[in-house]
């Protein structure tokens, strides 16, 4: 009889219909299918999108909900997902309720310490999306922080 518990991975990827992200924008456009219209400029989420080799989605996680200035993005849990799904990149995103699309230190700190982590565990950062109301949006790589 065993006294630990058994861990199994199961991997089975249904891609076939899956978006491919070339830019931000195409980031963008799957990244607001997960932010809800009725809370986006009331209630902060952090949502990461998780990519395979070729840019293809392979899912998206809404990590966290927080208040109305501030969420948490907790590192382990990102690139715990991130192994198990054999991704080789990622996108961050976050709102911003005020609709300010300044990032600020926080946001550029989180950014450079996901971008550390990945560079060790071979997971691309390819991104950090800001979205405020409506369309509007900045890119953290469009922006030259990554």
């Amino acid at each position: 009889m065993r006294t630990f518990t058994e861990i199994k991975i199961s991997y089975k990827p249904s891609l076939k219909e899956n978006p491919v992200v070339r830019s931000s924008a195409d980031a963008l456009k799957v990244l607001k299918e997960f932010y809800s219209p009725e809370t986006i400029s009331l209630q902060e989420s952090f949502i990461v999108l998780y990519l395979n080799q070729q840019n293809k989605v392979i899912g998206g996680q809404r990590l966290s909900s927080g208040g109305i200035t501030g969420t948490v993005a907790d590192i382990r849990l990102v690139f715990g997902t991130a192994l198990k799904a054999a991704a080789t990149g990622l996108i961050l995103s976050h709102n911003h309720p005020s609709g300010a699309l300044v990032p600020s230190k926080r946001d550029i700190s989180l950014t450079e310490q996901m971008k550390k982590a990945g560079e060790l565990l071979d997971v691309k950062l390819l991104d950090h999306l800001i979205l405020g109301t409506e369309d509007e949006f900045i890119s953290l790589s469009d922006q030259g922080y990554l």
